[in-house]
């Protein structure tokens, strides 16, 4: 029986979608629920799955078009799957029958020795841990494994006899934690002439945010104001206790949760920065939604951290953590994305040292983060090298004083200098 394939809703506000990429092509025996094609929306990625087994028998509507939520983008027909399919010839060739056993001769008992006093003769010491290969981690590697929340299967050993070191535990450490760059955009090429120019469909997303900042400059009255910061206390602050917090939590202590933290603290004495305009009213919202803007497989997101003034540094590293992982695999759902009162963009994870970030509409206020750089710094009349972030705020002038925006980042700046004030809430 024939099926029409529709395009599924994918949010409230959302009508209009972009067939990204088809899985299948006509003619391809499918099982059921396997995913037929990604549809993109300007704020999630949708995936449509095989209704039953069956068979792609027409596509309707082409990588990179658009289409509207409902329509009919291709046709299934519902029935046996074809053998002939790589995933249907696995399943169906025989398995080799077990070899019988051969009679164990008699042995005498050995004594049973230590697996990490047991040699290995293998000259190949840089072969990989296998997965559930435990018995060759020293016993101080095995501790930092379990420090870090570094899985086995993630070292190389350079041990002797292939043994892993805690020194391999801790360069594994290291890579997993370095900030990496957001994926490159899938590119659908819609024209290619004999230059190498390439014409390419824009992704709804891509639309959406061009859309946005667009609107952000055209109707809104933007400012942007400075301050450095001096990050020695938090940075003695999380070598002080990373270590008990990993322990604890699983998961390290990074900068964003202090500045989070130092964000809420600021919007409680300035109400402004967290207030929107709308239409010929401000509204003062007394909760704190912090959106956090994280690089993800199609662009740039902001999910939102709800309730920010409710939760502890843990909290809040673990979902901007899990924000992260699920936005690289473009996992982020749509009621994530909306209702935030306030963004917070770290462009020092890829080095930036200086920037303007701009509003999102309809919020008043963004904090820029940037690289962490060691500078001379003065103090009490001498001079010292610290370790210095530059921070920006741009808000809208039309609702956000100078006065009150300055004083706000300031007194991000005194909050991050003086990070117990967090706790004492002064």
């Amino acid at each position: 029986m024939a099926l029409e394939l529709k395009v599924p809703p994918a949010g409230e506000s959302i009508t209009e979608v972009q067939i990204g990429q088809w899985l299948k092509k006509e003619g391809d025996s499918v099982r059921r629920d396997e995913i037929l094609v990604v549809i993109e929306t300007d704020k999630v990625t949708v995936e449509l799955p095989a209704p039953a087994n069956g068979k792609l028998t027409k596509i309707l509507i082409p990588n990179g078009t658009d289409a509207a939520v409902g329509d009919v983008i291709g046709y299934f027909e519902e029935g046996a799957i074809d053998a002939s399919t790589p995933a249907q010839k696995a399943s169906s060739e025989p398995k080799p029958a077990p070899k019988a056993e051969e009679p164990k001769a008699a042995s005498r008992p050995v004594p049973a020795v230590p697996a990490e006093k047991e040699e290995d003769s293998s000259p190949d010491v840089t072969k990989s841990l296998p997965p559930q290969g435990f018995a060759r981690v020293m016993p101080a590697a095995r501790r930092a494994m379990a420090e870090q929340n570094v899985a086995a299967s993630d070292v190389t050993p350079t041990g002797p006899g292939g043994r892993v070191l805690k020194e391999d535990v801790e360069r594994a450490a290291q890579t997993k934690s370095a900030p990496k760059a957001p994926a490159a955009e899938a590119r659908p090429v819609v024209q290619q002439d004999e230059r190498g120019e390439e014409i390419v469909a824009m992704s709804p997303m891509r639309r959406k945010i061009a859309e946005r900042l667009v609107e952000s400059q055209q109707t809104m009255a933007l400012l942007t104001t400075f301050n450095e910061v001096d990050m020695s206390s938090v940075m003695n602050l999380r070598k002080q206790y990373q270590d008990q917090f990993v322990k604890k939590y699983g998961f390290k202590l990074g900068f964003m949760s202090f500045f989070v933290k130092a964000v809420v603290e600021a919007l409680k004495e300035f109400p402004a920065v967290n207030a929107e305009i709308r239409e010929r009213s401000i509204v003062y919202k007394n909760y704190y939604d912090i959106g956090v803007a994280v690089g993800g497989g199609k662009g740039l997101v902001v999910p939102v951290i709800r309730n920010a003034d409710r939760l502890g540094f843990a909290q809040i590293e673990q979902t901007i953590t899990e924000f992260g992982q699920r936005a690289q695999k473009n996992q982020i759902k749509l009621e994530e994305l909306t209702g935030g009162t306030f963004t917070i963009s770290n462009g020092g994870v890829y080095g930036s040292m200086l920037s303007t970030p701009i509003v999102n509409p309809p919020q008043s206020g963004v904090l820029g983060m940037h690289n962490i750089v060691e500078r001379p710094w003065a103090v009490d009349g001498k001079v010292e090298i610290r370790p210095i972030m530059y921070t920006a705020l741009t808000y809208d002038h039309r609702i956000v004083d100078g006065r009150e925006a300055v004083s706000f980042l300031k007194r991000i700046k005194e909050t991050i200098e003086s990070p117990a004030r967090i706790l004492l809430e002064v």
